[in-house]
């Protein structure tokens, strides 16, 4: 897995090589301008002769496009530089680079050139950049970019140049990915000594761009994973987590799931759950449903074992099932709870005993979420592992607050829930989240828009449970399924839109995805 890191985090990385390293802040800027010049070449070709402008700040971020204009002027291009501050006002390492910088200004004056705009921005006049390199604000900014520093941005976003941010696009808060105002819209962002938590979640995907990191020097100074408690998947930490088969496999030796769902109002839902919790690698699944809908389910999948439920008046599982699913429950290595499930007071206590009664690894969806929200504080005490997957309104309406609430701090919100709750909290969304209880969360990178359809997420739950009946833990099940869901999502809106996909080819195209995953 990556690490994400915290403003505040970097910040204490950042004291840690210089007090205990000493490694002065002038040679990591210095490393941090030089990578970030490289990771532009590298994405645009060579810079001689191209015009670039650098859009710098007063702070160390702009200390870094100090360098960056540097390195580009000793690359051949033609730089202006626009600093939005009076030079009096840069200070630190930030001031030594751009001393250097101004030095360099007397020697290539036709190459060069460098203006101070603190009440104004004016941009470079007569000239249309191919580059534009954004060093205005660091992570360490909040809030909303105002006067001079707003109309800048402004300027970048509409001036038809490559953008390149320098560790995160100006205006976007690299702790919590939260746009307020104006933010810079990158192309490439290049982040310093490892990736920042705000550029994978709330509007950080759509502002940042591809993501790059380059190594400043202090990386091998710390051992971050002690106090980093943020990462995100990728192909290969994903294809080390999957289970594998031995030889000597039979079908109930590799994951028996046990799905509960469906009703006479929604048929589908459990069918998707049942199928993808097969694809996943589940050697038997039974599909428990209400006995009314049998008929119609079955003539839907011939590969899951369907039992018959007794049924409330509303055509939804009744209270008395439980008992004609302890064979079941006492069969199955994890159960999904859900989809499909309908809602009667009936079916609710249902879920509700189940929950505090199961003695095996359950994940809870849709309707089964909805019942646990109307119940007794008593229901989290389980006896087993738990997992939830709300979107944020069901999540709202567990924590009796707002989905705008929830949205506003998905991170902070996702871990002190999976804390409180004891459980796997899987925040469905953009970015999807998945938070243990003792606050290790991660963030999902794959999946698309195009996946915001009916049925989506109970092709997700089916592969998390999946998954767990497999032998994973329940963490990490719930992460490599959230990244699997929504790499079969991203392999089907290449095939066939965001705009028409479906929860049925998110489902046909997983097998797909688990091969590309563990082929890489």
């Amino acid at each position: 897995m990556q690490i994400l890191t915290t403003p505040e985090q970097m910040k204490a990385f950042d004291a840690a090589a210089s007090g205990r390293f000493g490694i002065p802040g002038s040679i990591l800027m210095e490393n941090a301008g030089r990578g970030v010049v490289d990771r532009v070449v590298a994405a645009t070709g060579s810079v001689a002769g191209k015009r670039v402008t650098v859009v710098c700040g007063k702070g160390n971020n702009g200390g870094d496009g100090f360098v960056v204009a540097r390195h580009l002027l000793l690359r051949g291009a033609l730089v202006d530089v626009i600093l939005l501050a009076r030079p009096t006002e840069v200070a630190g390492d930030a001031r030594i680079h751009l001393a250097i910088l101004r030095k360099f200004q007397k020697s290539a004056s036709a190459s060069l050139r460098v203006s101070f705009q603190s009440a104004r921005f004016t941009p470079p006049q007569g000239v249309v950049p191919a580059i534009v390199v954004d060093a205005l604000f660091g992570t360490g900014y909040s809030g909303v970019p105002r006067g001079v520093a707003a109309s800048a941005i402004r300027w970048i976003n509409t001036s038809g140049a490559y953008v390149v941010a320098v560790d995160v696009p100006s205006g976007l808060d690299a702790a919590t990915g939260m746009a307020s105002g104006d933010v810079v819209r990158a192309h490439l962002t290049v982040s310093m000594a490892a990736e920042k938590v705000g550029q994978y979640i709330g509007a950080g995907p759509d502002q940042c761009g591809r993501i790059e990191v380059v190594d400043i020097g202090i990386t091998p100074a710390f051992d971050p994973v002690r106090n980093v408690r943020v990462f995100r998947h990728d192909d290969a930490s994903v294809a080390q987590l999957l289970p594998r088969r031995t030889r000597t496999a039979h079908k109930y030796s590799v994951g028996k799931v046990l799905v509960i769902g469906g009703s006479r109002q929604y048929t589908g839902a459990p069918v998707y759950a049942a199928l993808a919790a097969l694809r996943s690698g589940a050697g038997a699944v039974v599909l428990a449903i209400p006995a009314g809908v049998r008929q119609v389910i079955a003539s839907r999948t011939k590969d899951v074992l369907l039992q018959s439920l007794s049924e409330s008046p509303a055509g939804t599982v009744a209270q008395c099932a439980l008992g004609e699913l302890a064979e079941r429950i006492a069969w199955a290595d994890a159960l999904v709870v859900g989809p499909g499930l309908g809602r009667h007071p009936e079916t609710d206590a249902f879920v509700r005993e189940l929950f505090v009664s199961c003695p095996r690894p359950l994940l809870v969806d849709a309707d089964a979420l909805v019942a646990l929200c109307d119940g007794p504080a008593r229901q989290w005490k389980r006896p087993a592992a738990t997992v939830l997957t709300p979107h944020s309104g069901e999540l709202a309406r567990l924590l009796g607050t707002t989905a705008s609430a929830v949205e506003g701090d998905r991170m902070n919100t996702a871990r002190s829930t999976a804390r409180r709750l004891s459980s796997v909290l899987v925040l469905k969304g953009a970015s999807t989240l998945c938070a243990a209880p003792d606050g290790t969360v991660v963030v999902n990178t794959t999946g698309n828009p195009g996946m915001a359809t009916i049925g989506s997420g109970d092709v997700l739950a089916g592969l998390i449970g999946g998954l767990i009946a497999q032998g994973m833990p329940s963490f990490e099940a719930s992460a490599a399924g959230v990244y699997l869901h929504g790499r079969s999502g991203d392999l089907a809106a290449a095939r066939f839109g965001q705009r028409s996909l479906l929860a049925s080819d998110i489902l046909a195209l997983l097998p797909q995805a688990v091969l590309t995953v563990e082929t890489q």
